[in-house]
């Protein structure tokens, strides 16, 4: 019997060993590849004294890889497409930054260096993007561009705050913009309205359409 005993307890070894030396050659599961994020934003845009326009951006994301392509952005008629990188950190002070190289061709004709940053701290949040447009047939038209927002959310679906730009897109007597903005979140869905230069002779109206999926 204790032969037996003995025996059953030896084999029993034996299976526990070899089943794993089979779980430790069996290759390591590989991390899931990072999914596509896109998102698609039209501004619709109403010039007081001016001719109203619309742009549009198309953003595609896949982990740290940006790409980004333009529609009556940095001109009306302009096109324009951007790769970039995205760099992001922090927890109480969250930061996200984003350099970006790209070109422009139709009315405007440019090579354009820029970045997109983000930075966000409980309800209030800092976003800028800035570029230079540097024109390849005239240089004298070259010009830094930039948009900025300073945010607060109230709430989850609210987000209001203070807008500034400084674009040659349409003509005025300002160089840079200002003016308030508001936006409502939906699902996937955002919608706002920016009012630069409010009540004034070269007041400006941005509508802004985004569905993010």
């Amino acid at each position: 019997m204790l032969k037996s005993i003995i025996g059953l307890a030896v084999l029993a070894r034996a299976t526990l060993a070899l089943a794993g030396d089979e779980i430790a050659t069996e290759p390591p599961a590989t991390a899931a590849e990072p999914a596509w994020a896109f998102s698609i934003t039209a501004y619709p845009t109403q010039v007081r004294g001016g001719d109203n326009y619309t742009s549009g951006i198309a953003i595609a994301e896949r982990g740290s890889l940006h790409l980004e392509a333009r529609y009556n952005y940095e001109s009306v008629g302009a096109r324009s497409a951007f790769v970039g990188w995205n760099f992001s950190g922090g927890e109480a002070l969250a930061w996200k930054l984003t350099p970006l190289l790209g070109g422009a061709w139709g009315e405007t004709q440019a090579v354009i260096p820029g970045f997109e940053a983000a930075v966000a701290w409980r309800a209030f949040d800092f976003y800028v993007e800035a570029e230079y447009v540097r024109d390849k047939t005239a240089h004298s038209d070259s010009y830094t561009y930039a948009w900025s927002e300073l945010g607060l959310r109230p709430v989850d679906w609210l987000r209001v705050g203070l807008a500034g730009q400084r674009t040659r897109v349409y003509g005025g007597e300002r160089d840079f913009q200002r003016g308030p903005f508001a936006q409502v979140t939906v699902k996937h869905l955002t919608l706002g309205v920016y009012c630069f230069n409010p009540g004034a002779s070269d007041q400006v109206v941005v509508g802004s359409l985004n569905l993010a999926f």
